[in-house]
């Protein structure tokens, strides 16, 4: 092999861009979760086909899942999130500090049903805590469960990746 080739490293992307913005918001939440005791995984697939962007658990047990929104215009195109909201016990959305939240009052945004985060790649803040929505009992021990197959999966698959195509996929 080259020596060029042994030293190359990837391409990162800008700082500015979407994805580097939603993953230093989500970092900022996590450090804030941790410091409550809450422990969130990223790209949580749910049984009704939806994606949370963080989903992770409190000390009770309670169910959390986190919108992260940094444009404007995926915040306000976004008709989905809702969904969210029969998988867990409490819902926030996330926001980069750049974003306007002037909207998240709206009453389509559900106020009374929703919290607000603001974060940045160091911490984060609850601007709105999110009200418990509580789940029943029998939906709430199943998400758990499978909140827990998907971690420990994950974490198989991170330490031998060789086993990932004898596990099933997270989404069943």
């Amino acid at each position: 092999m080259s020596d060029s080739l042994l030293h190359t490293t990837p391409a990162s992307p800008s700082p500015s861009a979407p994805s580097t913005r939603a993953q230093a918001v989500a970092r900022g939440i996590g450090r804030l979760f941790a410091r409550n005791d809450i422990w969130t995984l990223p790209e949580v697939p749910l049984r009704n086909g939806r994606r949370a962007d963080l989903m992770g658990m409190d000390a009770s047990g309670r169910l959390i899942i986190v919108e992260i929104k940094v444009a404007r215009a995926d915040l306000l195109g976004d008709s989905k999130w809702p969904d969210y909201l029969d998988y867990c016990d409490r819902f926030y959305w996330g926001l980069c500090p750049s974003l306007d939240r002037a909207c998240m009052d709206m009453p389509e945004f559900m106020p009374d049903s929703c919290g607000l985060i603001v974060a940045d790649g160091y911490d984060a803040e609850i601007l709105r805590p999110a009200p418990l929505l509580t789940l029943a009992h029998a939906r709430r021990k199943k998400e758990v469960e499978r909140l827990a197959r998907i971690a420990i999966r994950r974490r198989q698959v991170e330490c031998d990746p060789q086993c990932a195509p004898w596990g099933q996929n997270e989404l069943s």
